[in-house]
């Protein structure tokens, strides 16, 4: 029986990571992360889509201790979400070590379920800068983590390569692109669809939709 695991936030990315796993594997898990986040609005989102998309389970995994180790305009209300870098070159949406506890729990999740695949929407071609949503970073923590565990164990990364308006037109070839668009949470302030229009991750992901559009219209057109 083949499982997998997602790393599932409710947003644009992991959804449509979900919606390619469903026809592949026997059973699709998806673990949510709760970390105090300021968007918190998308864990009630995840649990949402995963019940509406029909995923075999859903798991979500209270994470708040990162807060104590760290601080970030998406942890605490008292910093604004900026779009200027800080002296680091990151933006202060980054919050440090992240995707490495994520990846970890789920790769341990992924474990005792004897699954042997763990995805992630993580990608390098159209992001905020982090430097934990590279491809180094996953092999480097893939590798660790088979070598920790001694379980054959793969971290797919099906968006890496792709840009935003790529993992649209993805999600249109899935059938799933009105649905993504008008039930996923990317917006770093909690709003649903279109989200804010105005932080980082509603930027991107709007640049990508307009550009699938244009693209799209063109392409009838010709």
């Amino acid at each position: 029986m083949k499982k997998a695991v997602i790393a599932f936030s409710g947003g644009q990315d992991s959804t449509t990571c979900l919606v390619q796993a469903l026809p592949e594997f026997d059973e699709v898990h998806c673990m949510t992360f709760d970390y105090g986040q300021r968007h918190k609005q998308e864990i009630k989102v995840a649990e949402a889509v995963v019940k509406e998309l029909g995923a075999t389970s859903h798991k979500i995994m209270n994470v708040s201790l990162l807060n104590e180790l760290t601080s970030s305009s998406l942890t605490c209300d008292n910093i604004p979400v900026s779009h200027e870098l800080q002296e680091n070159g990151l933006p202060n949406s980054f919050v440090p070590g992240r995707n490495i506890l994520f990846l970890t729990l789920t790769c341990i999740y992924a474990y005792q379920l004897g699954a042997e695949t763990v995805i992630t929407g993580l990608c390098e071609i159209d992001f905020s800068g982090y430097p934990d949503c590279r491809n180094d970073f996953v092999q480097a923590i893939n590798k660790a983590l088979v070598l920790g565990m001694d379980h054959q164990l793969e971290i797919r990364t099906p968006l890496m390569w792709l840009n935003k308006a790529e993992t649209w037109a993805l999600a249109d070839k899935l059938n799933k692109f009105e649905y993504i668009r008008d039930n996923t949470l990317t917006c770093y302030h909690g709003v649903i669809g279109s989200g804010c229009g105005d932080c980082s991750a509603c930027k991107l992901r709007q640049k990508g939709l307009n550009s699938y559009i244009n693209k799209k219209c063109n392409n009838i057109m010709q």
